[in-house]
């Protein structure tokens, strides 16, 4: 049984500072904040639009994520989790953590990693009702532009002295399995692209490399599969770690607008359970702040769960029930011997309706949540590979 504290992460969705493709696709001076200023409820009771506390503010000025990290740091946050973008002609959001996080001044005080967001990028911001699926960037890449990936993370992120690792080990985490293993065509030559990046870093001095992979239950975004046997290839790959990345990839949302908090959190504890009955390497759990999509839908349009961004939502999220959650899910963890980490979904997904940063209403009180349950201490972890 463990007994360490917890580790909490937070996964950090960079959209909101502008970017040259979304210039290119919505036109000047777009970025993600346009659909949550212009958000509407789409029926009675229905709060929107969520109005950001601190304002519609640019991730890649450092002043500005020195805020984020400060404020992270100092209610029990001990690292972000960047959802990483790079397709085949090069990177995307990429400015909130390479000019927003590394330019900060004091981005000492938390731990940074990443996970590769490796799915398609569709056409979704904002979605219409019909033809959901438009693709933009594909999410699968060669093999050579994998191995310029491990160069660069070993080059660029690896070597920072804020990177988050695990024994050591840097943490690199995958959010699709099968558009990865697409990019090299068999078991057998996805083994090899990872274990060359396991090379790769430890012929820069590391001890290792910490593969995690997000494991879902069901997809959500469209055109997202699950492997068949996925324990099996989780096990043939040789990942270190599994984890998740939000809870309605293992819930099943009411069939009425709303799924209440406390329902959500007990289907997904079942799901945590079954994922350490069935895998032989550590679950990281996730605990989500809450759900609602409907900012990436067109506000025009009927709203009905026609599917995703069209989807049922999660209500009663108060800042109490999610204490609750993370009170319960520390509990649980503890009994595990494992590495004692979980994340939490997320620090800024406005347009999906679970984030930590505060708002017009509840202001810092998802902050002083995680306060109340995680200390500020970051650092390496030490425990079971």
């Amino acid at each position: 049984m463990a007994d360490l504290k917890p580790q909490a992460g937070c996964y950090y969705f960079p959209n909101y500072h502008l970017d040259r493709r979304n210039q290119e696709l919505h036109g000047q001076g777009w970025s993600e904040w346009e659909l949550v200023k212009r958000a509407t409820p789409r029926f009675p009771g229905h709060r929107q639009p969520l109005v950001p506390a601190w304002g519609y503010t640019d991730e890649a000025d450092p002043a500005v994520m020195a805020q984020k990290i400060d404020a992270a740091a100092d209610h029990g946050i001990d690292f972000f989790i960047f959802d990483w973008y790079y397709y085949d002609d090069g990177p995307f959001l990429e400015r909130g953590l390479d000019e927003g996080f590394l330019k900060a001044p004091n981005n000492d005080r938390i731990k940074f990693c990443c996970m590769w967001a490796n799915h398609d990028w569709l056409d979704i911001h904002p979605c219409g009702r019909v033809n959901r699926d438009k693709l933009l960037y594909h999410g699968r890449v060669t093999p050579d532009t994998f191995k310029k990936i491990s160069r660069l993370f070993v080059e660029r992120y690896f070597s920072h002295s804020s990177y988050f690792t695990i024994n050591g080990a840097p943490y690199f985490s995958i959010y699709d399995l099968t558009s990865f293993m697409n990019n090299f065509g068999s078991v057998d030559a996805t083994r090899k692209a990872m274990d060359d990046f396991r090379a790769l870093v430890k012929a820069a001095g590391f001890p290792d490399l910490h593969l995690n992979a997000v494991v879902w239950g069901q997809p959500v975004l469209p055109g997202e599969k699950i492997p068949e046997n996925l324990p099996k290839l989780i096990r043939e790959l040789g990942f270190d770690s599994i984890t998740s990345y939000v809870w309605v990839h293992h819930v099943q949302l009411s069939k009425s607008p709303y799924t209440l908090f406390i329902g959500a959190m007990e289907e997904y504890f079942m799901h945590w359970d079954k994922m350490c009955r069935e895998y032989d390497i550590p679950y990281f759990p996730n605990v989500t702040m809450g759900w609602d999509s409907s900012p990436r839908t067109i506000q025009s349009e009927k709203w009905e769960p026609v599917g995703y961004p069209y989807s049922n939502m999660i209500s009663d999220n108060t800042p109490e029930n999610f204490r609750f959650a993370l009170e319960e899910t520390r509990q649980r963890l503890a009994r595990l011997d494992i590495p004692q980490i979980l994340n939490i979904n997320c620090w800024n997904e406005w347009t999906e309706g679970s984030y930590l940063e505060p708002d017009s209403v509840h202001g810092m009180s998802y902050l002083e949540a995680v306060k109340s349950v995680f200390s500020s201490d970051s650092g390496d972890i030490v425990g079971h590979k």
